[in-house]
């Protein structure tokens, strides 16, 4: 599913105060390459259990006279994991799990993304570098699983949903 499908019933609130669930939050990622904007992204939903954002700051130890030590933080790391049960078919799935995603390397498998909150249409949008670290997974008679790890190059961007280009 395209992102501009999946939010074109949604009205979305700005102003929204409250407490979300983790489906209130939206993950897309223009997989296949010909995309003109997030509206054109596939979207993480079929099949997906969990997409987690996670950052993990850098930090420098500096020693200062008569100060001590001193920790300065120096960037932030955003990942973002997904898991799920595999579902042929799903545009998403079939898209992130295909062979060039899985073995592929460098600038091959570095593609943008949108995170946001589905109620107020903000989050943040970037670039992220994909790793498929398990496909399949699972035991005999459970289903198939999957799990990527997805890390954003550089910091991304404030974004905020708009059906415009």
């Amino acid at each position: 599913m395209k992102l501009s499908e999946l939010m074109a019933e949604v009205e979305l609130q700005p102003d929204f105060e409250g407490v979300v669930k983790a489906d209130d939050y939206v993950l897309a990622i223009g997989l296949a390459g010909s995309e003109t904007g997030p509206g054109d992204y596939l979207v993480a939903q079929e099949g997906i259990s969990e997409h987690s954002g996670a950052m993990s700051a850098q930090t420098a130890e500096n020693t200062y006279i008569r100060g001590g030590t001193q920790s300065t933080k120096t960037g932030t790391t955003r990942t973002i994991n997904v898991t799920g049960d595999r579902y042929v078919g799903d545009a998403f799935q079939d898209a992130l799990t295909a062979h060039a995603l899985k073995f592929g390397t460098g600038q091959a498998v570095i593609k943008p993304y949108v995170y946001f909150n589905i109620i107020t249409g903000k989050g943040e949008q970037g670039l992220v570098s994909i790793v498929i670290d398990e496909d399949p997974s699972g035991a005999a008679g459970s289903n198939a699983g999957f799990k990527a790890t997805l890390t954003a190059k550089g910091t991304p961007k404030e974004y905020t949903y708009s059906a415009e280009p």
